[in-house]
């Protein structure tokens, strides 16, 4: 007879070779299949099954279809595209296509294939006044074909820190000027400059940095001294220092708006 552990350990979900074995261990010691079934604390049903079908028991359950299975190849396609893309975007993509499951079924999907996420740090929230603070930063989108030339693609992200207002200029380099006309732009569509401008280490902005020493670009105060903004550059791999441009601005450009879409020049 089982031990009183043993039979805790088993449920009626532990459909086994383990559970085969006693059962039918227990059939050849004369007990009815009631009494196993008390002991065991399964179903009657489950008992039965198990002596007229042993083999059945121990075979694994075919996966439940998906409505993702008719959209395999094209999910691949995609993946080869952008193996990171985001659930949101792939769904977009699919709607195209004709499917009509829900977000919930291409996030578990994703999730699955890739893993768990590792987890991430926390930190303080930060919300500035009204026109007080502008982030910039750029990010790289690979590049554009012209003809037998192929050229950089870069953006330049501007939020107003506190009402998010986004102004995004695609260009094709991060040259001194380049920055300024961009900045330019943005205070034009903002209708206003802000007192502070928050910026990475990048060479337009940060000549030399030693610990909280900056050295500023001489000509990005040049372009500021104007407006009376004053620059803060974010220490080194401080992402969160201007998270709203990084996470919000950029990570949405790179992963909901960028992702499978393909363009021909700037205006595009």
């Amino acid at each position: 007879m089982p031990s009183l552990s043993t039979m805790l350990l088993w449920r009626p979900t532990m459909l086994d070779k383990r559970m085969s074995f006693e059962i039918h261990k227990l059939n050849n010691q004369g007990w009815s299949q009631r009494r196993i079934a008390e002991q065991l604390r399964v179903a009657r049903k489950t008992v039965k099954t198990y002596l007229q079908n042993p083999e059945q028991i121990s075979a694994k359950r075919s996966p439940k279809p998906s409505k993702l299975d008719s959209y395999q190849d094209l999910i691949h396609q995609f993946l080869e595209q952008d193996p990171q893309v985001h659930a949101p975007v792939l769904l977009q993509r699919l709607q195209e296509a004709g499917f009509e499951g829900k977000i919930s079924i291409v996030r578990k999907y994703l999730h699955e294939k890739r893993g768990r996420s590792k987890n991430h740090k926390a930190f303080v929230r930060f919300e500035s006044p009204p026109g007080h603070q502008c982030q910039i930063d750029w990010g790289h989108f690979g590049s554009i074909q012209y003809g037998n030339t192929q050229r950089k693609l870069y953006c330049m992200a501007v939020i107003e820190s506190h009402s998010r207002l986004l102004y995004l200029e695609f260009t094709h380099s991060q040259r001194q000027e380049t920055l300024h006309r961009c900045l330019l732009n943005a205070f034009r569509f903002f209708g206003g400059t802000p007192k502070e401008l928050v910026t990475d280490n990048m060479i337009t902005a940060v000549i030399e940095r030693d610990g909280s020493l900056i050295r500023y670009n001489e000509s990005f105060l040049e372009f500021l001294r104007p407006f009376a903004i004053v620059p803060y550059a974010c220490n080194v791999r401080s992402p969160h220092e201007k998270g709203k441009v990084e996470k919000g601005a950029i990570h949405y450009i790179r992963y909901n708006f960028f992702p499978l879409r393909s363009f021909d020049n700037l205006k595009d």
